[in-house]
């Protein structure tokens, strides 16, 4: 679908180490991630897209998620991305598999990192996600296969997503739909949770109060960086120069995202609102989601 930028704009290895990494989620999720970069890998550009127009995704279908996610990865390679980190365990889920195929820059989901994490942790693993990663049971297999003997507990929680971005962490109604979550995975004695969506971590305080302490909680968002530092390092792609400011874009009104990123990253950025190009499915895709 798209064409390695490296080999065909024959840029000089300078040039591709200083080129920013792309980083999407539906919302202000993605954001988790985006501060682990900071923390991890200081020295790297990005660029933040929130499709904040469709979200969220997590009640979206398989070929909707496709669609987009081969949209915003378009774009991003129009932007001269060198990575891309999906920064949404949804498209993470529904996506990653089929879109490395056809886009010739490296791209990361946050599924596997996750689940190595969580089996160095325990082996009565629950994971809360949004209802289609749940359904995907993405997760599942990934911590099957690296820890066969691991139980594994899935809850799809359809409110959690729009409560963090109405800002409603303070709600007591937000704690109520917390406790439903998580009570069936307390019933199974879990020993970790795995935060099955980069919104989750927003969300530490409310769970930490709900689970006992001995739970030791995953945020796949340290685990994706660490592996993207390594492919980093692995592809001599590592910029050594420092970074230029954050481009940060967003699909519908940029309000609330600035309000959010201000709330979470401790400065209010600047935020475009942009229209991601369109493109046509073709029969080989369609086929993919059938």
């Amino acid at each position: 679908m798209v064409g390695n930028r490296f080999a065909d704009n024959h840029l000089p290895i300078m040039s591709q180490n200083s080129a920013p990494i792309g980083v999407f989620d539906s919302g202000v999720g993605g954001l988790t991630v985006l501060r682990e970069l900071y923390r991890q890998l200081p020295y790297e550009s990005v660029i933040y897209f929130g499709d904040t127009a469709r979200l969220p995704y997590g009640t979206r279908s398989q070929a909707q998620i496709l669609q987009f996610v081969r949209e915003i990865l378009n774009w991003m390679v129009q932007q001269g991305a060198k990575m891309v980190i999906m920064a949404c365990n949804t498209s993470s889920a529904l996506a990653l598999e089929v879109v490395r195929s056809e886009f010739n820059i490296p791209i990361l989901g946050l599924i596997l990192p996750g689940a190595r994490a969580a089996v160095q942790q325990g082996q009565r693993i629950g994971v809360i996600a949004t209802p289609a990663t749940a359904a995907s049971n993405a997760y599942r297999q990934a911590i099957l296969e690296v820890a066969p003997s691991a139980r594994v507990w899935q809850v799809g929680c359809p409110e959690f997503v729009p409560l963090i971005e109405q800002n409603r962490l303070d709600d007591p109604y937000t704690v109520s739909v917390a406790q439903e979550y998580l009570e069936p995975l307390l019933q199974r004695q879990i020993d970790t949770l795995i935060y099955g969506c980069t919104h989750y971590p927003y969300l530490a305080p409310i769970l930490q109060r709900i689970l006992p302490q001995s739970v030791k909680r995953i945020d796949p968002a340290i685990h994706v960086v660490a592996a993207a530092a390594q492919e980093l390092d692995l592809l001599g792609l590592k910029n050594l120069r420092p970074p230029v400011p954050t481009r940060f874009c967003v699909s519908g009104n940029p309000q609330p995202f600035i309000q959010l990123a201000a709330q979470w990253l401790g400065y209010a950025p600047i935020v475009e609102t942009i229209t991601l190009p369109a493109l046509v499915p073709q029969p080989a895709q369609l086929e993919a989601v059938e």
